[in-house]
C-alpha cells in the first residue's frame, strides 16, 4: 500500500520520455556509436 504516489511519478517520467519534444543531438550520437564500433573491433581484433 502506498505505492500510488510512486507509481504516478514513473508514469510521468515514462510519458515525458515517450512524448517529450526534446532536441536530439545526432552529430554526438553518431561518434557515440562510432567509439562503440572501434571497441568492438578491438575485442573482435584481441579474440
Amino acid at each position: 500500500m502506498g505505492r500510488g504516489r510512486a507509481k504516478a511519478k514513473q508514469t510521468k517520467v515514462a510519458r515525458d520520455l515517450k512524448y517529450g519534444t526534446g532536441e536530439t543531438d545526432l552529430s554526438a550520437l553518431a561518434q557515440e556509436l562510432k567509439a562503440n564500433r572501434s571497441k568492438e573491433e578491438e575485442m573482435e581484433a584481441a579474440w
